[in-house]
């Protein structure tokens, strides 16, 4: 379920992985791995908040083509 921060919707690590094609543990890696981009916002717990725009652009990679 998204959250609701200043009027832009925001989406827990398991949500963004799902909505951009992969695996949530593939996420985390990509992170890690500095592949993507570690995202700046975190809920009071910690845990990472996705915007929509950083969602496309983890999707975008997932279907990148490598020759």
């Amino acid at each position: 379920m998204p959250v609701n921060v200043d009027g832009k919707l925001y989406y827990k690590t398991s949500e963004a992985a799902r909505l951009a094609g992969i695996s949530r543990s593939t996420l985390l890696r990509w992170m890690d791995r500095q592949i993507i981009n570690e995202t700046s916002l975190r809920d009071r717990r910690g845990w990472r908040l996705f915007a929509q725009d950083e969602i496309s652009s983890i999707s975008r990679e997932a279907h990148k083509l490598h020759s």
